[in-house]
């Protein structure tokens, strides 16, 4: 699973008598960029768990009757690293929670701008994250599906008596549930993308000078 990050920018305006109402919004935007950090940095390790669980299940489909208990063992140890998996998640679900509750405190400064184009546009930005986060509740959901689908997976496959035709349910279920987590992951991106964009586009209306972080970052490593 591979999401997109919400940018984030660096405030490169002068101080003034006191800051603007979307100076203000802008300093609560970025300090939940802030708070996602920590599910942007599940990203990697999440999909390494994913690949060790792939090879584990490769192995266990393709072990003879004979080695049923290697194959028992190697179940285990898809188990555990489902319940890691499982961890994660909810290590990020934590994050985007936190950063949509810092979110949150800019909706009532929107009545504070005085230019209603600005207004407008900061309306549809919180459109977009509203729909960014209800699609990552609905990803998280999916997600955690396929997990107990996949642990009931494993704990079917250490039945020596495990039918065929109760596999291929199982696994036409699991199947179903990727196809579930796709669309959701993909509506979460595209969210993403817009409120992005909507944030950019708030920003420059808003007459707030900023740029990328990292971009800055690297200006300011050239000019050392």
């Amino acid at each position: 699973m591979r999401v997109i990050i919400i940018l984030i920018f660096a405030l490169l305006t002068a101080c003034s008598q006191g800051p603007t109402a979307a100076e203000q919004m802008y300093e609560h935007l970025e300090k939940a960029v802030d708070l996602e950090e920590n599910f942007a940095a599940q990203q990697e390790p999440l999909l390494e768990l994913e690949r060790q669980e792939k090879e584990l299940y490769d192995k266990i489909i393709q072990m003879s009757s004979s080695e049923f208990e290697e194959s028992v063992k190697l179940s285990e140890e898809a188990i555990d690293i489902i319940e890691q998996r499982r961890d994660i998640m909810d290590i990020e679900k934590e994050s985007i929670e936190a950063a949509k509750t810092e979110f949150d405190k800019v909706k009532p400064m929107i009545e504070e701008l005085e230019d209603e184009n600005v207004k407008e546009i900061a309306g549809n930005m919180i459109d977009a994250m509203e729909n960014r986060f209800q699609s990552y509740q609905d990803l998280y959901e999916s997600y955690m599906k396929s997990l107990d689908l996949n642990k009931e997976l494993y704990l079917m496959l250490q039945n020596e008596d495990l039918t065929k035709e109760k596999l291929e349910n199982q696994i036409d279920q699991i199947n179903n549930s990727y196809d579930e987590i796709m669309a959701s992951n993909k509506q979460f991106n595209d969210f993403t993308k817009t409120y992005n964009n909507l944030k950019m586009e708030f920003y420059q209306s808003a007459g707030i000078n900023i740029q990328p972080a990292d971009q800055l970052e690297q200006e300011n490593n050239n000019n050392e």
